[in-house]
């Protein structure tokens, strides 16, 4: 996160920076005024960094002492590419809510869904199949516990938007009128 308003702390270690990659200084740090402590009694990594193109340093924190200093300046500079990634995870791949609040808990569904959308996509691209790929999770959703190869439960149907534009019913439609 970024720290936008004096924070007292101390200084427990300091690691050396490349300050021709924009970075100022990399150290980790203990809050040290009465509330913070009760809030965050952990160590906590301070970044500081100047980004050239706003002409702007900013001061990062975070409690990720593994990942090297750049990549989190990168990250942060790259936040909202991320954000929109994972909207559009929560949107195509329907992940609504997580299973709790643990690592674990919140890595299974994302992954799950991020190998959903990988299959699919390999599936769209072999059988150049012209459909979005929500056409395609939709068709296979709706088709899942049908005894057809892939390929052709892809290209016998219609695409949705032809059955809107058209007005006709869908192939499941008219299968259930028949009988």
């Amino acid at each position: 996160m970024r720290n936008k308003h004096p924070v007292k702390f101390r200084v427990t270690a300091s690691r050396p920076v490349d300050k021709d990659t924009g970075l100022r200084c990399d150290r980790t740090i203990q809050l040290t005024s009465r509330w913070s402590v009760k809030s965050y009694p952990q160590p906590l990594r301070r970044i500081r960094l100047y980004d050239a193109d706003p002409q702007v340093t900013l001061v990062l924190l975070t409690n990720q002492f593994e990942v090297p200093a750049l990549v989190i300046a990168e990250l942060y500079r790259k936040r909202w590419q991320v954000e929109l990634f994972f909207k559009w995870i929560k949107q195509h791949l329907r992940i609504r809510s997580f299973y709790g609040r643990s690592e674990n808990a919140v890595r299974c569904p994302i992954w799950s869904a991020i190998c959903a959308y990988l299959m699919v996509a390999l599936v769209r691209k072999r059988l150049k199949i012209r459909k979005s790929l929500n056409e395609i999770l939709q068709i296979v959703s709706v088709n899942i516990f049908e005894q057809l190869p892939l390929e052709a439960l892809l290209t016998t149907q219609p695409a949705l938007s032809e059955q809107k534009v058209s007005g006709e019913p869908s192939q499941k439609f008219l299968l259930l009128n028949d009988k």
